[in-house]
Order: C-alpha cells, then sequence, then structure tokens
C-alpha cells in the first residue's frame, strides 16, 4: 500500500509545477481513498491540503473536473491491483486443494482396484455409463466381443438366463434406483457377484469375481437362501396336501404335521395336534412302524384308519430323516376298490372270451401268448401243453406252418414280418386266409394299448358259402319278383325308385322305360293321381320312403277312381329303401265290410281283456317288484344287521309281498290265456323230474301242518312233450290246494299213469270234501271256501289249472264226497296234434 502512496505523491508534485505551485481540486473521495495510508504520510498530506487552500478560489474550480477524472483512475488502478492479489492467493489456495484431492483419489482407487473388479456409472440422465476397473471380467469367450464397447452385452458373457436376471436388475435400477445384489456365473464358468446402487444421483453397478473364503460365503449363504425357500416350498405343500403328512424328532414326538393330519385326528389344528401328540395310527400298526425305523428301513403298509367315524384304506409310507422320522398316509379306499373291480372285471372277460366261438389270442408286449380261448385251441388243434407255456408268436406260427395249416406263401419270412408289423401298429388290420384244408378264416389283428397284439379268428367259410348262395338268391328273388302278381316297388332313401315289378306298372298304368329312368317319387305321384288323387296318403307314403326318423311300415288303403281298393304297405328296408306294396283287396274289402259290425264288438271285449292285463302289470306289478326287491336288500347281511322285531316284521313283508306276486301272476296268466295271448313253450317233460319239482315247492307247508305226501309213480312212465313250467305250475297248484284242505296228521296222494294217449295226474286229500252247490265253482275266478279247513287263497289256483290244461288241449275233472276228501285228474294228451291245437 505504501507504493500506491508513493505513486500518488509523486503525481501530485508534478501536478503542483506544473499548475503554478501544485493541483487544485483533489475531491474529496480521492483523499478518502487514501484513508488506509500509513500514519507517516499523514504529515506530507496535511501539508498538501493546506498548501491547496492557499490557491485561488477560481482555479480550485476549474481544476476540480481534472482532478475528479485523475482520481477515478488512481482508485480504478487500486482496486484491480488488490483483485489480482486476491485472486493469485486464491489459485494457490485452489492448487494446493486439488492437489491434496487428487493424492486423495489416486489412494481410493488403488485400494478399490486391489482386487479384480469393474465400476460402471451412470450420471443422472445419461444413458452412455463411464466404465472403470477389469473389464476381462465381463469379456466373451469370443475373441471377436472382446470389446469395450460390447461389455455391457450381457448375453455376450453371460449365460441367457442370468444375462436376463442381469437386465431386469440394471433397467430396476436405472428407473426407479432398485438396489441389488446378484451372484452369477459367466459363460467362461467364473463365479461373480454384481452389486447395484443409485448413490450421489448416480446408478452405480459393481462387478467383482468371487474367490476364497468369499466365494465360499456368498456359496453358503445362497445355498442358505435356497434351502429356507425349499423348506418353505415344502411346508406349504406339505399343508396344502390332501393326505396327513408328520414329522417326529428324535424322542418319538410330533414335530409337524398338516392341515390334513389334524382334520384326520379330529383336531382344532396343526398345532393342537402337534402339542397334544395325536398319533393317526393305532397301537399294532405305530409298533410296525417303529420297528422298521429302528432298523433303518422304510415303512409302507396298507393299514385301515378310522376318520371321522368312517373306516377307509390308507397307504402309509415312512422312512427315518436325520435324528427324527417322515410319514405320510395316502387314501387307497377308492384304488383298493377300482383294483378289485379291474381284477374282477378281468376275469369276467377272460371268461367271455372262454364262451366265444370265434378263437382269441393275446400276445404281450414280448410277443409271447399271454392268453387263449378253448376255441383259438380247437381251431388250430394245438397242444394245450404247448399253449401253457407261453411260446412266443413266431414259434406258433412255425409250428403252424409245418403241420400245413396256414396259407401257402412263396415267400414265408417277408408274410411273417408283414403280419408281425402288427405290434407297430396303431390301427386294426383284417385279413382273409384261405387254408390248404378249404376253410377261409377271417383274422382281425388289433394292437393292444399296453403293448402286444390280440389275435381273433373267424372261421368264415360258411359265411362266403352263404354269400355266394345269397348271390344266386336275389336273382331267384328278382325272377319271383317279377312274377308276383302282388305289385311291388323298392325306393332308396334319396326318394328315387330302385327296383319294380310288372305289376306295380301294370297296376298303376306306367310305362316300364319311364320307370327305368328311376324317378323320384313325387314324379311317381305325379303320375298316379290320375287313378288316385289324396293329397294325405301321398304325403304319408312321401314321408315313409324319404323320412329318417321313426321308420316304420304303414299299412294304407287306398280307394281309385275306377272303383278298386288297394291294399298298401311301406315297409322300411335295412338298407335305408323303402319297399311299397300294392295289393287288390276289392273283393276282400267287400267282405269285410260285412263283418265288421259284427267284430267290433269281439274287438271291444278283447280291448277290455288287454287293457285289464296292462293295468295289473304296470299298476301292481312295478310298485311290488320294487317293494320285494327293496325287502331282499334290507335282509341282505352286506346292508347292515337287523334288530330281531325288524328281521320278524322283513319276513311278513317278504312273505305277504310274494303271496300278493303270485296273485298278480296268476291273475295276470289268467287274463293272458282268456285273452288268447298265451303261448305253450313246447318241450319233453320227465314227469318224475316235474312231479319234484312241484313237491319241492311245498315242502314247508307239509312241514308246518304235518301232512305227508304220497307220490306214486311207474319208474318207467317217461316222458310227454308238454310246456314244463305250466305243468309244474298245474301240480304245484293241486298240491297247495290240497294241503290246504287235508286236516293235520292226514296224507296227500299224487298219482301219475301213463296211457296210450294221455298222461294222467290225480291229487287226493281227505279233507272236508267239497259240498254239491260249490263243486260247479272251484273253476272260477276268485271262488274261495275254506268249508271249516284252514285253506285261505284268492280262488285262482283251480282256475289256472283247468285254463292250462285247456290250454295243452286236455281235461280237468273233479270228485268230491263231503267229509271223505277231493280227488282233482288232469288229462295231458301224448300225441302232438293235440298240442298244436291247444297252442293255436
Amino acid at each position: 500500500m505504501s507504493g500506491v502512496i508513493a505513486a500518488m505523491r509523486r503525481t501530485l508534485l508534478s501536478c503542483t509545477s506544473i499548475v503554478r505551485d501544485g493541483l487544485v481540486g483533489i475531491s474529496a473521495s480521492a483523499l478518502l481513498a487514501t484513508s488506509s495510508a500509513s500514519a507517516a504520510d499523514e504529515p506530507f498530506i496535511s501539508q498538501t491540503l493546506a498548501n491547496l487552500l492557499d490557491l485561488d478560489r477560481q482555479e480550485i474550480a476549474a481544476l476540480t473536473t481534472a482532478t475528479a477524472v485523475l482520481g477515478f483512475s488512481v482508485v480504478s488502478a487500486i482496486l484491480l491491483m488488490h483483485n489480482r492479489i486476491r485472486s493469485a492467493k486464491t489459485e494457490a489456495k485452489l492448487r494446493a486443494e486439488l492437489h491434496t484431492l487428487q493424492v486423495e483419489s489416486d489412494r481410493f482407487r488403488a485400494l478399490l482396484f486391489t482386487e479384480p473388479q469393474v465400476l460402471i456409472a451412470w450420471a443422472a440422465g445419461e444413458t452412455r455409463p463411464d466404465i472403470s476397473g477389469d473389464t476381462a471380467l465381463m469379456m466373451s469367450q469370443d475373441p471377436q466381443q472382446h470389446q469395450p464397447q460390447r461389455i455391457l452385452a450381457f448375453g455376450t458373457w453371460l449365460p441367457p438366463e442370468p444375462a436376463l436376471r442381469m437386465d431386469h436388475a440394471v433397467d430396476a435400477l436405472l428407473d426407479a434406483g432398485e438396489g441389488f445384489v446378484l451372484n452369477l456365473t459367466t459363460s467362461s464358468g467364473r463365479a461373480i457377484e454384481a452389486m447395484g446402487r443409485a448413490i450421489g444421483g448416480q446408478a452405480i453397478v459393481r462387478i467383482r469375481e468371487l474367490s476364497g473364503l468369499r466365494r465360499e460365503l456368498a456359496e453358503v449363504s445362497l445355498r442358505h437362501k435356497e434351502l429356507a425357500e425349499e423348506a418353505e416350498v415344502l411346508r406349504g405343500f406339505a399343508n396344502a396336501a390332501p393326505w396327513p403328512i408328520w414329522a417326529k424328532g428324535a424322542d418319538g414326538g410330533l414335530s409337524f404335521v398338516n392341515a390334513a393330519y389334524a382334520r384326520a385326528t379330529d383336531a382344532a389344528d396343526a398345532g393342537d395336534a402337534v402339542g397334544r401328540n395325536l398319533e393317526l395310527l393305532d397301537s399294532d400298526d405305530r409298533s410296525n412302524l417303529a420297528r422298521a425305523l429302528n432298523d433303518n428301513l422304510p415303512f409302507a403298509a396298507r393299514v385301515p384308519i378310522v376318520i371321522s367315524g368312517e373306516r377307509r384304506i390308507f397307504d402309509v409310507h415312512a422312512a427315518k430323516v436325520a435324528s427324527g422320522s417322515a410319514g405320510m398316509a395316502i387314501d387307497a379306499s377308492e384304488a383298493a376298490a377300482l383294483s378289485a373291480a379291474l381284477v374282477r372285471m378281468a376275469e369276467a372277460h377272460r371268461r367271455t372270451l372262454d364262451q366265444l366261438s370265434s378263437g382269441v389270442a393275446v400276445f404281450d408286449g414280448q410277443r409271447r401268448l399271454a392268453f387263449y380261448n378253448d376255441s383259438y385251441r380247437r381251431l388250430w388243434d394245438l397242444d394245450r401243453t404247448f399253449l401253457d407255456s407261453n411260446p412266443d408268436d413266431s414259434s406258433v406260427l412255425d409250428r403252424l406252418r409245418a403241420a400245413r395249416k396256414l396259407p401257402e406263401q412263396s415267400d414265408y419270412r417277408t408274410w411273417k414280418s408283414k403280419l408281425h408289423e402288427a405290434y407297430r401298429a396303431v390301427e386294426a388290420a383284417k385279413d382273409v386266409w384261405y387254408l390248404p384244408d378249404g376253410r377261409a378264416l377271417s383274422i382281425v389283428t388289433t394292437p393292444n394299448p399296453e403293448g402286444g397284439v390280440t389275435y381273433l379268428f373267424d372261421d368264415v367259410t360258411e359265411s362266403l358259402e352263404l354269400a355266394r348262395r345269397f348271390d344266386g338268391l336275389i336273382r331267384v328273388q328278382r325272377e319271383t319278383l317279377d312274377n308276383l302278381a302282388e305289385a311291388v316297388a323298392v325306393f332308396g332313401s334319396n326318394g328315387r325308385a330302385q327296383l319294380f315289378n310288372p305289376a306295380f306298372a301294370k297296376m298303376w298304368k306306367l310305362s316300364d322305360e319311364a320307370l327305368e329312368q328311376r324317378p323320384h317319387i313325387e314324379m311317381v305321384e305325379t303320375w298316379c293321381r290320375p287313378l288316385f288323387d289324396d293329397t294325405p296318403t301321398w304325403q304319408t307314403i312321401r314321408s315313409a320312403i324319404t323320412g329318417i326318423d321313426n321308420r316304420k311300415s304303414v299299412p294304407l288303403k287306398l280307394e281309385r277312381k275306377d272303383g278298386s281298393v288297394l291294399a298298401c304297405m311301406t315297409m322300411p328296408l335295412p338298407d335305408g329303401a323303402t319297399m311299397l306294396t300294392f295289393q287288390d283287396i276289392s273283393d276282400a274289402e267287400n267282405v269285410e265290410r260285412a263283418l265288421r259290425e259284427r267284430n267290433e264288438a269281439l274287438e271291444t271285449a278283447d280291448q277290455m281283456k288287454v287293457d285289464f292285463v296292462h293295468h295289473v302289470s304296470y299298476e301292481l306289478r312295478s310298485p311290488l317288484t320294487t317293494i320285494i326287491g327293496f325287502a331282499h336288500l334290507l335282509s341282505d347281511p352286506v346292508t347292515g344287521p337287523l334288530m330281531p322285531k325288524q328281521a320278524e316284521y322283513l319276513d311278513y313283508i317278504t312273505t305277504s309281498t310274494g303271496a300278493l306276486l303270485a296273485i298278480i301272476n296268476n291273475i295276470l296268466d289268467l287274463a293272458t290265456i282268456d285273452a288268447g295271448a298265451m303261448t305253450l313253450n313246447l318241450g319233453p317233460i320227465d314227469i318224475r323230474k316235474t312231479i319234484s319239482a312241484a313237491a319241492e315247492g311245498i315242502q314247508d307247508r307239509l312241514a308246518k301242518d304235518h301232512i305227508a305226501l304220497q307220490i306214486e309213480v311207474d319208474p318207467a312212465i317217461g316222458s310227454f312233450t308238454g310246456d314244463e313250467s305250466r305243468v309244474v305250475q298245474v301240480l304245484y297248484n293241486l298240491l297247495a290246494n290240497a294241503v290246504g284242505f287235508a286236516p293235520q296228521n292226514s296224507a296227500v296222494t299224487l298219482t301219475a299213469r301213463r296211457s296210450e294217449h294221455t298222461i294222467t295226474f290225480t291229487v287226493t286229500d281227505r279233507g272236508p270234501g267239497i259240498p254239491p252247490e260249490v263243486k260247479d265253482k272251484v273253476f272260477d275266478w276268485f271262488e274261495s271256501h275254506a268249508n271249516g279247513s284252514r285253506h285261505r287263497g284268492a280262488g285262482l289256483g283251480l282256475s289256472l289249472v283247468r285254463s292250462f290244461v285247456e290250454l295243452h288241449g286236455g281235461k280237468v275233472r273233479v270228485d268230491s264226497a263231503v267229509g271223505k276228501g277231493t280227488t282233482v285228474t288232469c288229462d295231458f294228451p301224448i300225441d302232438q296234434t293235440a298240442h298244436r291245437n291247444a297252442a293255436e
């Protein structure tokens, strides 16, 4: 500052010498600017001011302006000098601080990169990162990929899955500042750790190689995390599993159970089951499980467990784990039932196949014979011992070829190989073998889903012969059809005429040439309308020919304009075609009209009988059959035990319903016979066997009433022709009626005699007999007279006896005396003519 004052002094002295004796008018501001001068300069300044005061005031005014400009310049120079001095000091200080920061940065950088690692930093708002460190960590195995600008292409040096995780983590860091720590393995097999953080407005990712203890710690940490996740997943799975699962400690107490275990043991929850140590298995099963685990053996058994009061079958599996054990119980009730059902089904299938007339042979996946039926053995006449040895397919074919039972082949090996292609096929194949002995066999080879092939052999020799005969028969039928007097036309499913005979063309006055063009039924209708113009009838015929549903025969009657009456019948054929037949019934129609009124009364009576049978069948028999079925079901031990009183009531129900069903069956039989709808199943009847069958049905009543049954039959009586079941029914009713009237401790006699034309059965009792006024009514429906005996019934037994005997063409008579008993005699004809008349 003293230098500045000296300069000012020299300037003032120079100005004073030029302007007379010194400058005047130095402004107060210039003087104040020097107020910071030292005390040694103050006398000089005071002297100067005194000299200036002596100047003439006018001169001072003139010099004021010049002095002000000069003072401003001086002050500006002083301030500039002062700023330069301050800037120099600041610069020196900044250089010292920069040096210190550089040293510190070098120290931190040296510390940061003491191990191989890479730092990647993204400044705020920047997309291009700053990369530093050992970039060799991020290099690909491909030398062409060793370029700095490609180190962020994670897919070039990381496998696909780690690269995708790295991409997602970096995107989350840049977008939301979410940090991450990843342990990855590069494509070259190096283990690395990638850590991302948002620091100071920057996103920084550090990548370093894991080695030594750090790698082991990372692996242990990762393994611990994986084990924890795995344990949580397993625990969640166990809790969600529908089967009881448990774990026990070394002391044998429960340490873990799932919700299913808690439900099975009726616990409030899993904690309650563990707290109370509730066991799922009974003591014996627990003992067996403990012994197996003590021997370090896994335990597996199918045991019954009672859950919610229901006994079910479970497959229990347990194993020793670490110092404790773990187990699981899987509900196998349904599986056990299905397995038993499958075994039964397989046995049923085998029994069914054994009954087939077709030869069946099943070869397994190893091409060995697994099953054959007797028809297969008899078809090829093979030894049962050979078949039971489970021979392979080739051995069976070779044996058949050696016996000349296979079709003759020029290349047997190729033929057999083609046949064995069925083992690799997906669909069944069919073929026909023509054997050297003249037989023709149809063979179907079906691949089995579980492996192997099923062979199905059918002897079609007769079928082929029938086909040849059928062709000849068709030709004969064609000739027959052409010579029929009845008009016949066949229309296909498309409604066009396929076949017609000359009588059809003549009856409707049509030309053969027009019909040979296979016209549609609508065209034929147009041609026929001049003779018969009834729209509803033609609509019915068209519907019968072209309809798809409800195909059935439709009889029609056509009264044509020429006065003739035609009987028309539409007959659906198996191939979808429809046959129309027309017959001129003009003469028969005239006779029918004369008889129609007379027949109406008979038809009404017959309809009443049919209605009665229908009513009894559906309104009484059906619900009664249901009651009987449920009664038998309740008496079955499978449905559970019954109390004695319940069993007694059930016996009453069974007895009553059985009696009621017998009455209904008798009514139905009588109604059916009376309606003329009963037919006999005629055949040879063994008389002694029939008597035994009838007697067996009343054994309980004989024993109950202490009545002896005496049977008198010639050993050589033989047999006769009739309906065996109806004859048994006749004898049973006769014996039941006799036992009902016979007193206790008496006897009933059944006698059978054979004459030249008849077989006579006689039943005699020692009962009260039949009064004369009742004798004529014993064969009427619902006529029952006890006459002081134990007999009770609906009065249908003897009615059925007479109906069945007369249906066979025989006769029934009753001989009785009051107080001496009754004898009923039934005569059955032996000759076939009588039987045929009876059946008619």
